[in-house]
């Protein structure tokens, strides 16, 4: 059985993906959880440290992407204490669908709890789309 080890070493410049940022290579992914309450789908995301400004939500196509930065603070005293890690700024990128309406999206944040609430799509919007599909075939 092999064995595949990842180096902890961040992707060269020449293998990454021309659109990548600086905050994919910097940023962590947070913890999550999603619910799917009837109607909606809530997504619920632990960002520790976040306020609302530093919050920034973009969606694409099916792909949504929550990137949420931490207030760095600047100690007079400054001296290294290994807290690099630790003030590190979130980024999650989730794919999940069609069938939303992201253009209806209302987040909410409390207490570094990011609360996301997609709405799904009518059924009559698909219906359209199915009937012309059969007659197709």
């Amino acid at each position: 059985m092999n064995t595949i080890i990842h180096p902890l070493n961040p992707v060269s410049p020449s293998t990454r993906s021309p659109n990548a940022t600086a905050i994919s290579v910097a940023a962590r992914k947070p913890h999550y959880d999603c619910r799917d309450p009837g109607d909606t789908l809530q997504v619920v995301i632990y960002v520790p440290g976040v306020d609302a400004a530093g919050v920034e939500i973009t969606t694409r196509g099916p792909d949504l992407t929550v990137t949420a930065r931490k207030t760095h603070f600047v100690r007079v005293n400054w001296q290294s204490l290994h807290l690099e890690g630790a003030q590190r700024d979130y980024e999650l990128r989730l794919r999940l669908g069609n069938g939303l309406d992201y253009t209806a999206l209302q987040a909410a944040i409390l207490d570094g709890v990011l609360t996301l609430t997609l709405p799904k799509k009518q059924p009559e919007a698909f219906a359209s789309r199915n009937d012309r599909l059969k007659k197709v075939a």
